[in-house]
């Protein structure tokens, strides 16, 4: 079976008849996988089942980093304005803000060398669209990203749940009010359905143009370790100036996996009501309409591969 795997040097000792790397005081010794009929690069099955999901299990696993961080830092600054929950309120505007970059850059840091670090459905559908990124590998990211949304939903409302019951009044009180729009976005009561949509699109074009910004070589990228601080940046940014009127979704998975949550959780239908189907035309569409917008524009203004549809023969 190793004769098929790729030409490498490992370390396999007499002991163990799968291949690993062992230090130089080990006593073992150096063969090539080529000339060995008994080594393999996956010393147990769970092993070789990782690495047939590794990118989709990424995808789950920094998204759900990021939203656990997102969501969470909402938990304890609004939950904690109640003075039957803290004394003191534990954060600001500006401690959202920057929580939700950090979440963000930490995601993308924990992905980003396996699956890209997308997290996020419209990136995953933008970079098929004008990076040539595989159309067999959309659909089963973006339902690791719902997952992982969903997941992390789950965590934070079981860290934070004694709080929502004060907060809410009760064990069987779940509103939208109360506690239900920690979770996933709804928009401030000023906005209309146009300028919601508006401010989604704004905010999802900066954030993708900062992404192939922060990915195009020949544009002055950071080093492949730095692009999550590039990323913290860029959604600084976005919260701290657009923040306000829709709560800057900028990614259906985030909305959507933490709105799918609180439905089972006991907020019920409202979720999905809310204002006519908000969660569809808002928080999915604007972003996907959002990042197709900047991708274009950046391809047509400043992108100059080959591999974008913008510069195709």
């Amino acid at each position: 079976m190793s004769r098929n795997l790729e030409k490498s040097e490992e370390i396999c000792t007499e002991s163990d008849f799968s291949c690993g790397k062992r230090g130089p005081s080990s006593s073992a010794r150096i063969v090539n996988l080529s000339d060995c009929d008994h080594c393999t690069k996956f010393p147990n099955r769970w092993s070789r089942l990782r690495h047939a999901i590794r990118e989709p299990a990424a995808e789950f696993l920094g998204t759900m980093v990021f939203i656990i961080i997102g969501t969470g830092v909402n938990c304890q600054v609004f939950l904690s304005m109640d003075p039957n929950v803290e004394a003191v309120p534990r954060g600001n505007f500006l401690s959202l803000n920057l929580a939700w970059a950090a979440g963000l850059a930490l995601g993308v840091w924990t992905a980003g060398g396996v699956s890209g670090g997308h997290l996020n459905p419209a990136v995953t559908f933008s970079l098929a669209v004008f990076r040539g990124f595989s159309w067999k590998k959309v659909p089963i990211y973006i339902l690791a990203q719902l997952l992982g949304a969903f997941c992390a939903a789950g965590i934070v409302y079981a860290n934070y749940f004694h709080a929502i019951n004060i907060v809410e009044g009760g064990r069987s009180i779940r509103t939208i009010d109360g506690s239900g729009d920690l979770f996933a976005t709804y928009a401030a009561s000023f906005m209309t359905p146009v300028s919601c949509f508006f401010s989604e699109v704004i905010g999802s074009a900066l954030l993708v143009i900062g992404v192939l910004c922060a990915t195009d070589r020949n544009n002055g990228p950071p080093p492949p370790g730095l692009v999550p601080l590039a990323l913290f940046m860029v959604l600084f940014g976005i919260g701290a100036s657009l923040g306000m009127n829709t709560n800057y979704c900028l990614n259906p998975a985030r909305d959507l996996g933490p709105r799918l949550f609180t439905a089972a959780a006991g907020y019920g239908s409202a979720v999905f009501t809310y204002r006519d189907q908000y969660w569809l035309w808002c928080a999915i569409l604007g972003p996907v309409t959002g990042m197709l917008f900047g991708a274009f524009a950046y391809d047509t203004l400043i992108f100059e591969g080959g591999e974008s549809i913008i510069n195709k023969p």
